[in-house]
């Protein structure tokens, strides 16, 4: 059986085939999942955290795709750090972002850090290639609400800390001042 990260990729890339991301450029969706799991892995993170960052937008994101498929398939650690990660779709848009930074510093430290490597690479992708139909405050108030989420998680590296501010600068350079 391949290690558990290679798994995870191999897990991830198939749920995700096809998808894209929602900028004018149409990344490959899995193009944020290397990112976020690279980051993961720089910055300390251990091979659950690595697979986590791999899965964490699986069940939120792919039809068909469970907790308990997560738990057999990557056991109860995995599991466990993925489900701190997930939204519940079954709230409003406006709802889930606020509680994404309610429950920020409550998340265990795999959790917090896939967290931030997350939120670093919709910043930088924000900034890159703009969501279609999104202008420039819409791109400005996304920063501002990641800052938010980032500034509510327990403590965490300071190099990815740092990471995600070089993110945020360049983000705010790219996009200019607001209206």
């Amino acid at each position: 059986m391949p290690d558990l990260v290679t798994h995870a990729e191999t897990f991830a890339r198939q749920a995700h085939a096809g998808q894209t991301r929602k900028g004018a450029a149409s990344e490959p969706y899995v193009t944020h999942l290397e990112e976020v799991a690279g980051f993961v892995l720089r910055h300390g993170g251990d091979e659950i955290a690595v697979a986590a960052a791999w899965l964490h937008d699986s069940v939120e994101d792919c039809e068909g795709v469970t907790a308990p498929d997560i738990a057999r398939a990557f056991g109860a650690a995995v599991a466990a750090v993925v489900a701190e990660l997930t939204d519940d779709k079954a709230l409003p848009k406006a709802e889930r972002k606020r509680l994404q930074i309610v429950h920020a510093g409550s998340k265990s430290p795999r959790a917090a850090l896939v967290k931030l490597g997350d939120k670093t690479s919709n910043v930088r992708s924000v900034a890159a290639s703009r969501p279609l139909g999104w202008g420039g405050d819409r791109c400005r108030a996304y920063v501002d609400w990641a800052e938010a989420v980032v500034a509510a998680l327990p403590e965490l590296p300071e190099a990815a800390r740092a990471d995600f501010l070089a993110a945020v600068a360049a983000a705010r350079r790219s996009l200019g001042p607001g209206a």
